[in-house]
């Protein structure tokens, strides 16, 4: 089946995967449009003389960059999965740099389905109200597939990882942006252990799962010529801007006089404990890890 033919299927197709969305996910997206004007709903990667320490997006849409790289797909009528694509913001710079390119997302929020396609409009892209672990793709027929800070939701599992496997076509990759711990949850020290919880809870996370554990899950599943790169110095100047962004969303909210939910709260907590976890540089770390089938 041509890639052309699975993208109108898809079209067609409605979503049968669950209706009961994790409020998280709706109402987290009116925070990170505060965080990112491109609504990448992640942290970015900060390169010398290529991204601005001080706009944040150059970053951020450089991590967008810096995982299409390792997909290493044709940017010509290929087909791209995004394993839990938030409101579309790395599909939508995937798609401005490479329109001949098709991307597919999936997310269980339906509020992100309606608005991340109406900004997907005229272009290769679609959104699916979809689990990651359960999609609709037939065996075997995306050219790639990434996964950028949401497979922490469902604690890295090994369902997530094998629907990845299952979807690609032989010798596609599978390419993960996300932070992992370095040792098992009951290794972590005091200060690290609160930290890993409150941000666990602040962001709606199962956990992070164990690079060296995610690893051997992935050797498991099939997966071959893994490869793990730790990008935690590049990941940290984004990372820093955590509390000029809460300041600047909370000073905004102040000076409209606006009630600030309480999912809004949970998300500023996460992303305050995500920079002081951050600091735990023996049990925290950022991750690119690129994995073929």
């Amino acid at each position: 089946m041509s890639t052309l033919s699975i993208l109108h299927k898809l079209k067609l197709k409605r979503s049968a995967t669950k209706r009961n969305i994790v409020k998280f996910y709706d109402e987290a997206t009116e925070d990170y449009e505060f965080w990112s004007a491109d609504f990448n709903m992640h942290f970015g990667y900060y390169i010398p003389f290529k991204t601005n320490l001080f706009k944040r997006d150059t970053m951020l849409n450089e991590m967008n960059q810096q995982v299409f790289n390792r997909l290493n797909v044709s940017k010509q009528n290929s087909l791209v999965a995004d394993l839990g694509c938030g409101i579309g913001g790395t599909m939508r710079y995937g798609l401005r740099k490479y329109p001949l390119l098709h991307i597919i997302g999936v997310t269980l929020s339906s509020f992100q389905v309606r608005e991340g396609n109406k900004r997907l409009r005229q272009t290769n892209g679609l959104i699916l109200e979809e689990n990651y672990t359960n999609t609709s793709f037939q065996n075997n027929t995306v050219d790639g597939a990434y996964a950028i800070e949401s497979f922490c939701h469902s604690g890295h599992s090994a369902q997530a990882l094998k629907e990845a496997y299952r979807i690609l076509k032989p010798s596609s990759r599978l390419v993960i942006a996300d932070a992992f711990l370095k040792k098992d949850h009951e290794q972590l020290c005091l200060g690290s252990n609160y930290c890993y919880d409150q941000l666990c809870k602040g962001w709606s996370l199962e956990g992070l799962g164990n690079i060296q554990q995610v690893k051997e899950k992935l050797t498991e599943i099939g997966f071959k010529n893994i490869v793990i790169e730790d990008k935690s110095f590049r990941v940290a100047p984004s990372v820093l801007h955590v509390p000029i962004a809460i300041t600047g969303f909370l000073i905004k909210k102040l000076i409209k006089r606006e009630i600030i939910k309480s999912q809004s709260w949970k998300n500023l907590k996460g992303s305050l404990f995500a920079l002081l976890s951050g600091l735990h540089m023996k049990s925290f770390g950022y991750y690119l890890i690129t994995a073929e089938k």
